[in-house]
């Protein structure tokens, strides 16, 4: 009996591209986004993940306790929520047609969350209430990243803040200084590692168009050296800088963060937080994406 060599054919799987938070053409942090995703495994998307080779991409699922479910891969691993890639979702969802402006509930592995569709486009989406833990010394962090401890804020001290995902807000005293750091990924990762953190959230008062901080990420324990523009630790960064009195009530309802422009990707971060006395009670960040295009993995 002669038996046919049947040849596997690969399968393809459609991946829409992004920029989340663009504030030009050029600007902005690229995600993923992937549908009909429910069936996955989470190898699967890992692979998918690598082979699209952004710092996250987002898997849009069923949910039976949300309109959505949302899962965030990095090209190493899975992270509980990624800020950039559900702009991007949603986003997308609203340019395809799929959802119209109106409020939504997402289900991540950080929780079940809000999230606002407004008209224009803009995406906010609601982040876990903050979480403030240990301040980190500065001396160990300038040594990573080869600056001196004088030119960290001379009050403002770094901490480990999450909204979701834990990063160390680390306060550079001004913005000359926050663009000529030259960091060491690797003391960076062993650092984050230590402290259980995803990375390091470095940010300026000192800012280009009078926003409230430039900020720069760098999470290369996830093999992201350095970000263009970060949801979540820009969530984490605002109650920070409530905590610490830098804004007041009355301008918390309205921040914007600058980043990505030492990597020539400006991007453009809103946040807003409703507040009660020292209390934060509710964290939202949000922006817009471009640039939409569609590419083939196999």
């Amino acid at each position: 009996m002669k038996f046919k060599k049947l040849r596997l054919q690969p399968m393809s799987v459609k991946v829409y591209t992004l920029n989340s938070f663009a504030k030009t053409a050029e600007g902005g942090n690229p995600a993923g986004v992937v549908f009909d995703s429910d069936s996955f495994s989470e190898q699967r998307m890992m692979d998918i993940s690598k082979q699209v080779g952004f710092s996250e991409t987002a898997f849009v699922q069923k949910s039976s306790v949300a309109d959505f479910k949302v899962r965030f891969f990095t090209p190493n691993a899975e992270v509980d929520l990624c800020g950039h890639a559900t702009v991007a979702s949603y986003y997308l969802m609203f340019k395809l047609g799929l959802i119209k402006p109106g409020q939504y509930t997402q289900e991540t592995k950080a929780g079940l969350l809000n999230l606002e569709v407004q008209p224009n486009g803009t995406i906010f989406m609601n982040q876990t209430l903050p979480q403030f833990f240990d301040l980190v010394d500065k001396d160990e962090l300038a040594y990573t990243l080869g600056i001196k401890t004088s030119q960290f804020h001379p009050t403002l001290p770094a901490q480990i803040v999450s909204t979701g995902l834990k990063d160390i807000m680390i306060p550079i005293g001004s913005l000359r200084d926050l663009i000529a750091v030259e960091p060491n990924f690797d003391l960076i990762s062993q650092t984050s590692k230590k402290y259980g953190t995803i990375g390091y959230h470095l940010f300026t008062l000192e800012t280009k168009y009078g926003s409230t901080a430039q900020c720069r990420n760098m999470a290369p324990l996830y093999d992201i050296p350095e970000e263009s523009a970060t949801g979540t630790s820009n969530g984490a960064l605002s109650c920070y800088l409530y905590k610490q009195g830098v804004i007041t009530p009355e301008q918390a309802s309205h921040l914007i963060f600058e980043q990505g422009y030492t990597m020539g990707k400006p991007s453009e971060i809103l946040a807003s937080l409703k507040v009660s006395g020292d209390n934060i009670t509710e964290v939202r960040v949000g922006g817009i994406a471009t640039n939409i295009q569609e590419i083939e993995v196999f």
